[in-house]
């Protein structure tokens, strides 16, 4: 990026950034991304010639972003995936991170709240309202989504251990999450989710890497990319049944517990009520402002850079699931304190690429044809070690722990 000295206020499509010293994505990475430039006190870290990693400080790498028509695989990196590093240089600087860690029980309360909330419309719709199946698809759209896409956030907060204190009570606030989610999502979100995070970019063991079909059939048409937004709901079940991994004895308990809130809520109310939580769930992970963090995350919009965060209003209502670069490298702190971390590494994170309107993802990954779900970078496990064995060369094993 080429700096400016302006400030550049966006307001696109409701979502409002107001960003100083910012600069214009170059126009050689489609993205909805902005890096702003900020000066960095060459005191404040190590020279980058006392690390063995060439990727110091920020850890972005020198690979270049997968192009469809143009390559065949997603692109390949030769070290581990950024964050464990990034975190220990952060902690070094901004040990009072630490201070940020831990659950916050107010997403407990939100997770009861919500699905409440959502039972209560299923009801709605289910026995009072009945007149009308254009209400009810709206109503799934624009709020049923809504409660949808919280409850992946409360999930995805659980899984970390970070709305109740217990890993016993965490389980139970994702099954709370998952009683207007007619498919049990919670705990194998759970399972496959810490895969994601230990084995990130590892070519199969990272769940969340794209199959060989979606990167073979897709490419970069905008109509089947479009439909394969419209399908994620189902992604997350086949990339996890491509693991060929035994469901583990919570994934049955989730499973059983599932069927029964799905035979109580149609009874209590109705076929059309189950219908309102079906429909809602497939529009909320699908093409709605709420699912585009799927795609914000780790689809690879610049070169070098494999996961992105979104700063824009709508983390207000998703609790801050945008904060995805913060998130990874700090995965003890509660959804409520990742702003606090962006403001105390603010020299990292505000030189990254990110986005800033969740509706400008999905319509620049639609529409670029040089992205696609191919648009991903990976590494092999014998690589990723090679960069963890770098780790222990730079820092001593008490300042390395995993999250």
């Amino acid at each position: 990026y080429q700096a400016t000295s302006f400030k550049f206020v966006l307001v696109c499509c409701g979502t409002y950034c107001d960003v100083p010293s910012c600069s214009l994505p170059s126009t050689s990475h489609p993205s909805s991304a902005m890096a702003p430039l900020v000066e960095t006190d060459p005191n404040a870290v190590r020279d980058a010639d006392a690390s063995p990693d060439p990727r110091y400080p920020l850890y972005l790498g020198d690979w270049k972003r997968s192009i469809p028509y143009v390559d065949e695989d997603i692109a390949i990196d030769d070290l581990d995936e950024p964050h464990m590093k990034r975190k220990v240089e952060i902690l070094k600087k901004h040990p009072e991170i630490v201070k940020l860690y831990g659950a916050d029980i107010r997403t407990t309360y939100i997770a009861i709240v919500t699905a409440a909330a959502q039972i209560g419309l299923a009801y709605f719709f289910g026995r009072v309202y009945t007149t009308s199946w254009l209400a009810l698809i709206v109503a799934s759209y624009v709020i049923g989504a809504t409660f949808t896409a919280i409850y992946g956030v409360i999930i995805h907060e659980a899984t970390h251990c970070l709305a109740a204190n217990g890993r016993f009570a965490n389980r139970i606030v994702g099954l709370i999450a998952n009683i207007a989610l007619p498919v049990p999502i919670a705990m194998s979100f759970r399972r496959y989710h810490l895969e994601h995070h230990t084995f990130q970019g590892v070519v199969g063991m990272d769940p969340d890497l794209p199959l060989e079909w979606e990167k073979t059939l897709i490419r970069g048409n905008a109509f089947l990319k479009a439909l394969w937004i419209f399908i994620y709901p189902v992604m997350y079940i086949v990339r996890g049944a491509a693991m060929n991994k035994t469901p583990s004895t919570w994934e049955l308990i989730n499973i059983a517990f599932t069927v029964v809130c799905d035979v109580l809520i149609t009874r209590l109310c109705g076929w059309r009520g189950l219908i309102y939580l079906v429909a809602s769930v497939w529009f909320g992970y699908s093409l709605h402002p709420g699912a585009a963090h799927f795609v914000q995350e780790h689809y690879t919009f610049d070169d070098g850079q494999e996961t992105y965060s979104y700063y824009g209003l709508l983390n207000y209502l998703f609790m801050n699931i945008g904060y995805h670069n913060e998130h990874h490298d700090f995965t003890k702190i509660p959804w409520s304190k990742l702003p606090d971390a962006r403001k105390i590494a603010t020299e990292y994170y505000d030189t990254l690429a990110y986005h800033t309107s969740w509706l400008m993802v999905h319509w620049k990954f639609i529409t670029t044809p040089t992205i696609g779900p191919q648009s991903r970078v990976g590494r092999d496990i014998v690589d990723h070690k090679k960069g963890r064995k770098m780790l222990r060369q730079m820092h001593p094993k008490k300042e390395v722990k995993s999250e």
